[in-house]
């Protein structure tokens, strides 16, 4: 039997680690959750089907590792998909002209969340 899809998970937030966890096991998607670009670095060698990235975490230049990711040759194909503030307009315009492919303000991230963590599972 093939290995679940692996999502992966940057972000601190409690509220959000649970919910990501219980949508992507309904998906049939294993999640690694990560606090370092060190450790992004390291599981993305692994392919995720997706990575969902907290643009307000204080533990990474969120901007300069979508920047990072999308300029490597073997990282630029995995979608990326950050949520923040939705009165972070400014930092939305940045995480897309960096080259997230998807930036959603919390609300709308959690409440589509189970709805994007099935497309990536090809469900």
């Amino acid at each position: 039997m093939p290995e679940p899809k692996k999502v992966l998970a940057v972000l601190e937030d409690l509220f959000f680690t649970v919910k990501i966890n219980e949508s992507a096991k309904r998906a049939g998607l294993g999640v690694a959750f990560v606090k370092s670009e060190q450790d992004v670095l390291e599981h993305v060698k692994h392919k995720p089907a997706l990575i969902i990235l907290d643009l307000n975490f204080h533990g990474i230049d969120s901007l300069k590792l979508i920047r990072k990711l999308k300029s490597d040759e073997h990282t630029k194909g995995i979608s990326l998909i950050g949520y923040l503030s939705h009165i972070q307009g400014e930092l939305k315009q940045q995480a897309q002209e960096a080259g997230c492919n998807m930036v959603l303000a919390r609300s709308a991230f959690s409440q589509n969340l189970p709805q994007i963590l099935k497309r990536h599972a090809g469900a």
